[in-house]
């Protein structure tokens, strides 16, 4: 696997990529923001960052740096009350809002060669707007893993040889945003953004990249010797049991299961593996 990673990091522009297992560090360091201005704040000395959003913009951020494979796991705490039209993000993450004391969705989705069409949905078994919890993501070379509060809710693994492509030679950054979606949101753009409730404010801490950092300035800022697990990280039987639990309870959409959308065939990786 090691050699994997390497060839992949060679293949990706041949510049460096440094094995970081970074603790859960400052935003300083660790993000910039990309846009909204002083609507995306940092604070508790870089420790927390707040996205918010208004009529007149919403507000996001990246990390500084690209990765190749790692694990990245993030806290937040979604917007309360009427979250209707809003779109809250985290990596691979979207969390759609809704109305008071209805469910956010989340939405899941895969990208390769600038394509995702791979979607699941799932609404949650919390609130998660009235506590911190964390979505993680695991990337290494022989599959993605989605969890939430280390409990695996979704698994694309890799199915190269079966033609399906698979991320694993472009590196990333990790992106974050609050921003205005009320034409598809909620409820398929039926409940629009109520900009009474304005500003709609959502809360991350504690990010953390224990990964391969790619790029000419790369540093690592923290022992190679860190927990390398994600590297061949992949789901046991007990993570498929809530898996299974996850996607029979509280999934709400999945494209393996669209044959209306997929006239031609459900794509090759559905008939692969039920855990997509």
């Amino acid at each position: 696997m090691g050699h994997s990673i390497h060839n992949a990091c060679a293949v990706a522009l041949a510049i460096s990529c440094l094995i970081v297992a970074a603790s859960a560090g400052s935003f300083y360091d660790e993000m910039d923001i990309t846009f909204g201005g002083e609507r995306a704040k940092i604070s508790n000395g870089g420790q927390d960052l707040s996205l918010s959003l208004d009529q007149y913009s919403g507000s996001g951020f990246q990390s500084k740096h690209e990765y190749l494979f790692g694990r990245f796991d993030m806290q937040l705490k979604l917007v309360p009350g009427n979250s209707a039209g809003t779109v809250t993000t985290f990596y691979t993450f979207e969390f759609l809002g809704n109305t008071t004391g209805s469910p956010y969705t989340i939405h899941t989705n895969v990208y390769s060669q600038g394509k995702g069409d791979k979607e699941q949905q799932f609404h949650l078994w919390f609130d998660p707007t009235a506590a911190f919890h964390t979505y993680t993501i695991v990337w290494n070379a022989q599959r993605i893993i989605f969890l939430i509060d280390n409990i695996p809710v979704r698994v694309f693994n890799n199915h190269e040889a079966a033609g399906v492509p698979f991320p694993k030679s472009q590196p990333m950054r990790v992106y974050a945003s609050l921003w205005n979606a009320d034409d598809w949101a909620t409820q398929g753009g039926r409940v629009k953004t109520d900009w009474k409730n304005a500003p709609f404010t959502a809360y991350y801490r504690k990010f953390n990249a224990n990964a391969d950092k790619v790029g000419p300035n790369s540093r690592s800022t923290s022992s190679v010797n860190d927990n390398q697990a994600w590297r061949t990280q992949g789901v046991d039987a007990a993570g498929r049991n809530r898996i299974r639990w996850v996607q029979n309870k509280h999934m709400i959409y999945n494209y393996c299961n669209d044959r209306t959308r997929f006239t031609n065939g459900l794509p090759a990786e559905c008939k692969r593996s039920r855990f997509l």
